[in-house]
């Protein structure tokens, strides 16, 4: 059996299609007695109302945001910066009345074809690698992209700090007096590989906010000589814990972390080791975190959840970009 369709309907009611489709989508249009007529005809033939997809291909709106999030899906509720952020996009969806679909993309096969055919109004990519293939497509379907940390590319917006500059001032404040300064960093590249370096040249690092934050901290250095630098395979204080142990086998006085997740995990290591911060080890890491001023971090404080809101307006076409995100460090107790 087939199923009802709107013209069903609209015979059994003698009225046309289009008044049918006014009880649906404008219901003001319609007389009451009319609109309480088709209703109630619609109930007994088993029509639910329009085809919503179709509906969405007719007016080229789908009333949906895509974060393409570069990760698996745990992610986005496991990572601290990524909830934040994510509470900022899903508070513009429920102001705007739009939907929020998380494409989680991890260099397989299939990245980019399920990029391309999800069903959204606007894209917004969290922080990704300059070559990611998925910057071509959604920069190519027509629809407003929002970049989160960079990379910038052509057609897209991007909403970010200016890495660089606070990386540079959090290391006059982090590395004063020091003479052994060392760096916990966020990966580098997409095999999210944890190792130590020696430092590694900045031009190599494939993730924009990776690579921005170490040429902020060699800008202060001057010469980063033989600036020992973990990287980590995620932002994770517990998954950390191995390189900070590691990073601190070569008895920095103080240690920069690309964020206070990394920085919580340096002053584990530090307590372990019966490390006094800041006379033996300054610490100060990125975000102001809640936690951060409870630990006394020194940190680069950033609203991640405003960023989330610029970015959820951009996708929906709905606001263009200003200057680049506010930024300010919050000095505490953890560096001399």
């Amino acid at each position: 059996m087939s199923r009802p369709t709107m013209a069903d309907v609209a015979r059994r009611c003698g009225v046309s299609a289009m008044t049918v489709s006014y009880c649906y989508n404008q219901p003001d249009r319609v007389a009451p007695e009319t609109l309480r007529r088709v209703r109630e005809v619609a109930a007994e033939l088993g029509y639910r109302g329009p085809d919503p997809t179709a509906r969405s291909l007719r007016r080229r709106h789908n009333g949906a945001i895509g974060v393409v999030l570069g990760e698996h899906l745990a992610y986005a509720f496991e990572d601290p910066q990524a909830r934040r952020f994510l509470a900022g996009v899903a508070e513009v969806c429920r102001e705007r009345g739009s939907g929020l679909n998380l494409i989680p993309t991890t260099g397989a096969a299939d990245d980019v074809e399920r990029v391309r055919s999800a069903s959204v109004d606007g894209y917004i990519v969290w922080t990704t690698v300059d070559d990611d293939p998925v910057l071509d497509v959604v920069s190519g379907l027509g629809k407003p992209v929002a970049i989160h940390g960079g990379p910038a590319f052509a057609g897209a917006r991007v909403v970010t700090i200016d890495n660089r500059a606070s990386a540079r001032e959090l290391a006059a404040r982090a590395f004063a007096g020091a003479r052994r300064p060392a760096v916990l960093s966020f990966p580098f590249d997409r095999d999210r590989r944890p190792r130590l370096e020696t430092a590694p040249e900045p031009e190599s690092i494939a993730f924009p906010v990776t690579r921005e934050r170490l040429l902020g901290i060699y800008d202060h250095l001057g010469d980063p000589g033989g600036l020992p630098v973990a990287v980590v395979a995620r932002n994770d204080r517990d998954e950390a814990a191995k390189q900070a142990e590691a990073l601190l086998d070569t008895e920095p006085d103080a240690v920069i972390a690309m964020s206070d997740q990394l920085a919580f995990a340096v002053l584990d290591a530090a307590g372990r080791r019966g490390l006094r911060v800041p006379d033996d080890l300054a610490v100060a890491g990125w975000d102001d975190d809640p936690d951060a001023g409870r630990a006394g971090l020194t940190t680069v404080a950033q609203s991640l959840f405003e960023q989330g809101r610029d970015c959820a307006l951009i996708a929906l076409g709905a606001r263009e970009p200003g200057r680049p995100a506010e930024w300010t460090t919050k000095v505490r107790a953890s560096t001399r």
